[in-house]
C-alpha cells in the first residue's frame, strides 16, 4: 500500500518552459539555470528533468557540492557549475563528475586537476565571494595558461532595484576583467545577469550565458513584472483532514488568538510551518477551498492549520489551495508572513510531494 502525502506542489512544465523561453530571448543568450536549494523549493530532480528538455538551457548552477553531485547523477548531458568554493578534498571528486568549479585565487587555480574546467569568480562589489578585479585578472591568466578557463562570472547586488547605478558600475568592473584576460581556444563563457539583470538590462553584449533564478520560477520585483509575461511554476495544495464545529465563544489553536463570534464550521488542513507554510502569516492568511477564499483561523501549527468553511460543502480529503499562479500567489503568502518569495519557496519541506503536470 502506498501512503499518500497530505500536501502536493504541482509543477507546470508549460509555465517553466515559457519562462525560460522569455528569459533566454530577452537575454539573447542560453541560460545557466540555478537549481540550488532544491530548485528554489520546486524539487531538484523534477526541475532539472523538465529544464533539460528546453533547448535554451545550457546547464545548471548549484550552491553546494552535494547539489552538484545530485545533478550530475541525473545524467542530463548538460554542464553543472558549482557557485561556491569547494574544499580541497572535494575538488578532485567534483572534477571527475565533470562539475565546473569556481576559482578565485592562484592557490585554487594551481590545485585544480588537469581535466577540470573552471569559471573565474569575480567580486565586482557584492563582497561575498570571488577575487577583486586586479587579482581576478592574475587568476584568470593562470587558468588560461593551464588550459582550464571555460568561463568567468560575477553577481549583481542591485540589478533588481529601480536604481541601477551600482549595477552599471559592477558591469564596468567585470568588463575590465574580461578585456584583460588572455584569449581561450573556445569563446569565454562570461555571465553576469541574474533574473533582475535580464529584466533590467536585456541583452548584455559580450555575455554568453545568463543565470535567472527566481524569475525562472515565475517571480519578479513589482517594478519589473511588466517586462516579461512570467508565470509561477508551482501550485501548492493540501487536504482537509478533519471537520468540526467551534461553538460561539470558543477559541481555535495555540494561544487562543481567534475566538469564534458564532458557531463556526472548521476544516483542519494537513500542512503547517514544518512544511514551509509561514507561521508568521497567522491572523492574515487565506486559502482557496470549495471555490471560495477563506481565512485561516488562529495560530498556524507545525503540521496543520484551520480554516473557516462555514456554509461550504466540504468533505474530508477535499483539496485546499495554499497558493497558485494568480489571485492567491506565493507573493501574497510571503507578504502575510513578513518575508519574501525566496524564503517561502525554499522553505517548502520534504513532506510536500512534488508532482509534474503539463499545464
Amino acid at each position: 500500500m502506498t501512503l499518500a502525502a497530505r500536501a502536493h506542489a504541482h509543477l507546470s512544465e508549460a509555465a517553466l518552459h515559457g519562462n525560460l523561453t522569455h528569459l533566454s530571448r530577452r537575454a539573447a543568450t542560453p541560460l545557466l539555470l540555478p537549481v540550488k536549494a532544491n530548485a528554489y523549493g520546486h524539487g531538484l530532480r523534477e526541475i532539472v528533468t523538465l529544464a533539460a528538455r528546453h533547448p535554451d538551457v545550457w546547464g545548471f548552477a548549484v550552491a553546494t557540492p552535494r547539489e552538484a553531485a545530485q545533478v550530475a547523477a541525473l545524467h542530463t548531458g548538460r554542464p553543472t557549475l558549482l557557485l561556491t568554493p569547494p574544499t580541497p578534498a572535494e575538488v578532485p571528486v567534483l572534477a571527475d563528475l565533470g562539475v565546473r568549479l569556481p576559482v578565485a585565487s592562484l592557490a585554487e587555480a594551481d590545485a585544480l586537476p588537469a581535466h577540470a574546467r573552471a569559471h573565474l569568480k569575480v567580486d565586482t562589489g557584492m563582497n561575498r565571494l570571488g577575487a577583486r578585479p586586479e587579482e581576478a585578472i592574475r587568476v584568470g591568466a593562470r587558468l588560461a595558461e593551464r588550459g582550464l578557463l571555460e568561463g568567468a562570472y560575477t553577481h549583481f547586488a542591485t540589478a533588481d532595484e529601480p536604481d541601477l547605478s551600482f549595477a552599471h558600475e559592477q558591469l564596468r568592473r567585470f568588463r575590465t576583467v574580461l578585456d584583460a584576460l588572455p584569449a581561450t581556444p573556445q569563446p569565454l563563457l562570461a555571465h553576469a545577469a541574474n533574473g533582475g539583470g535580464i529584466l533590467s538590462f536585456g541583452a548584455l553584449p559580450g555575455m554568453r550565458l545568463a543565470r535567472p533564478g527566481l524569475t525562472s520560477y515565475g517571480f519578479a520585483p513589482p517594478h519589473l513584472r511588466a517586462a516579461l509575461p512570467l508565470r509561477p511554476v508551482m501550485t501548492l495544495t493540501a487536504q482537509v483532514t478533519h471537520l468540526h464545529t467551534a461553538h460561539a465563544g470558543e477559541t481555535v489553536s495555540y494561544g487562543g488568538l481567534w475566538r469564534a463570534p458564532r458557531d463556526t464550521q472548521v476544516a483542519t488542513v494537513g500542512i503547517g510551518y514544518a512544511d514551509g507554510y509561514p507561521r508568521n502569516a497567522t491572523g492574515r492568511a487565506h486559502v482557496l477551498i470549495a471555490g471560495e477564499r477563506r481565512p485561516v483561523l488562529g495560530r498556524i501549527c507545525m503540521d496543520q492549520l484551520m480554516v473557516d468553511v462555514t456554509g461550504l460543502n466540504v468533505q474530508r480529503g477535499d483539496p485546499v489551495t495554499l497558493w497558485q499562479q494568480e489571485d492567491l500567489t506565493v507573493t501574497d503568502v510571503a507578504s502575510w508572513g513578513d518575508t519574501i518569495e525566496y524564503e517561502v519557496l525554499t522553505g517548502l519541506g520534504e513532506r510536500v510531494e512534488r508532482v509534474v503536470g503539463s499545464g
